[in-house]
């Protein structure tokens, strides 16, 4: 028998590329959620910010409201006024919040599409973006400091009595913000079916109700809460999307608009059940500004997007620019060039005109307009708009694994890779000559490109013991080697 004595200590606690997420019991604890708001708490404070106040905001994973609510304590006690959310909402509702209300920052409860046993803390900058770096080092400098100390707070319904709580319900407003540049309407009175498959998150209901009263029409699936996201991931990705593919398979739909368990993420398939991957939603958003918008800014993509991006940006003169993985620094290189879009490979997506924060919601919207625009132009159903986009923009195979390593292996598989891969990269990629190598900017892995323009990643996680291998190919064979080759890299083998 094996038995493990641990004494108890602070949790350490790291952002990542979107805020901090753990499980739920363990690691995620109130004392955790308090640790995090007292970071927020002294950097608004230390500012001179303390009127601005904060929007608080969460997801419907388990406790959600209430580990906001331990959040919203802190941030009272140190009189901070607080917006609170009336019910789960999705995470953009807070940016877009954040921004309307000039808050000081925003904070939400969620762990985006982590699986169902975690929960987690993001933050949002006044500009509505995922708070960047700079941000991110200020509060973890102080949450390395108050670990196991007594923090302040100020009991939530005392505070509301005070008048120092204000709860919001976004919608309204929201769709006041989106049809300055959407036209609703328009989308309403087209003759289309829509599925629509929120899993279970905040977003279910959403975009039933911008888009309802109408011509359209909106099957929406999985609306009702459910913490344990039906057994899945909710990541509107195959499989966990497999049932909304089989009911478009069936045949009824124009298309499948997806989202993730937050709705900060968007995806698609089109009317026959066949998925349209990430990389092809970001090329897909940039074909729809330049061609349907005439727009011209900045697209910012992060170093695992599509190359369809430079090739787009090469056909309508679209300055494209790359940042390393995440939103921290995707929305602050938005905001920095001017860009119309941004977009990651996850499926997150902002925009210019919108917010420099991810939208599950409004892209979702966009990929609509797009293939309501494209049929009117004589390319429909959905898939035949596809094929006519690839001709465009050239063809995309793209998959990405997890490739999961013994946590007590890991320092020296990680360590092994970073030296490996500088000093000896592979001489080929699935056939293809090795045309160059790019160290990632933030030093956990390299990018290597094939002379036809396909391409593998290996990327080192900081915060879990595995290792991401993607890769984006011109065909499907090409791609299912790439990423055999990376698994092979990564195991040694």
């Amino acid at each position: 028998m094996t038995t493990i004595v641990e004494a108890p200590r602070p949790t350490a606690i790291v952002f990542g590329t979107d805020g901090w997420r753990a499980r739920v019991a363990d690691e995620f604890t109130f004392d955790s959620v308090r640790r995090c708001a007292d970071g927020v708490a002294e950097y608004v404070v230390s500012r001179g910010e303390q009127a601005r106040g904060v929007v608080v905001a969460y997801d419907r994973r388990f406790a959600s409201e209430h580990f906001a609510q331990a959040a919203a304590e802190v941030l009272l006690a140190r009189d901070i006024p607080v917006a609170f959310a009336t019910h789960a909402v999705p995470t953009q509702m807070s940016s877009y919040e954040v921004v309307e209300r000039n808050a000081a920052a925003g904070v939400v409860i969620t762990a985006s599409h982590n699986p169902w046993t975690d929960n987690g803390f993001k933050v949002k900058s006044p500009s509505g973006s995922a708070a960047g770096p700079e941000i991110l080092a200020a509060l973890e400098a102080r949450i390395a400091v108050n670990g196991g100390t007594a923090i302040e707070r100020r009991p939530f319904a005392d505070a509301e009595a005070a008048g120092l709580v204000e709860r919001f319900d976004p919608f309204e407003g929201y769709e006041r913000f989106v049809r300055r540049t959407v036209d609703l309407d328009s989308l309403r009175a087209a003759d289309f079916h829509v599925l629509v498959e929120p899993m279970w998150g905040a977003g279910a209901g959403w975009l039933s109700r911008l888009l309802g009263g109408d011509r359209i029409r909106v099957t929406e699936i999985h609306q009702e809460r459910n913490p344990y996201f039906g057994g899945v991931n909710p990541e509107p990705i195959r499989p966990n999307i497999d049932e909304a593919l089989a009911m478009l398979a069936a045949g009824g739909y124009d298309i499948g608009l997806l989202l993730d368990g937050d709705a900060d993420r968007a995806g698609a398939a089109d009317e026959q059940g066949t998925f349209i991957h990430q990389l092809e939603v970001t090329g897909l958003l940039t074909y729809y500004l330049a061609e349907y918008r005439g727009l011209r800014q900045p697209v910012v993509k992060s170093v695992n997007n599509t190359s369809m991006a430079e090739r787009l940006g090469e056909r309508y003169g679209i300055p494209i620019y790359e940042t390393s993985v995440g939103f921290k620094y995707i929305g602050p290189k938005m905001i920095e060039t001017g860009a119309m879009m941004g977009g990651e490979e996850s499926g997150g997506f902002g925009f210019g005109m919108h917010l420099p924060e991810r939208d599950g919601i409004y892209a979702d919207l966009l990929l609509l307009d797009l293939f309501l625009r494209e049929r009117a132009a004589g390319r429909s159903p959905v898939s035949r708009a596809l094929a006519h986009f690839h001709e465009i923009a050239g063809p995309s195979f793209y998959r990405r694994i997890d490739v999961h390593v013994d946590r007590a292996e890991y320092p020296a598989v990680k360590q092994r890779l970073l030296v490996e891969l500088r000093e000896n990269p592979p001489a080929d990629l699935a056939g293809q000559p090795l045309a160059r190598t790019q160290p990632l900017d933030t030093k956990d892995g390299f990018k290597f490109f094939a002379t036809d323009g396909s391409w593998l990643l290996v990327r080192t996680s900081g915060t879990e013991p595995l290792v991401r291998v993607y890769t984006e190919a011109t065909t499907a064979d090409a791609r299912d080697a790439l990423v055999e080759a990376g698994e092979r890299l990564v195991r040694g083998s």
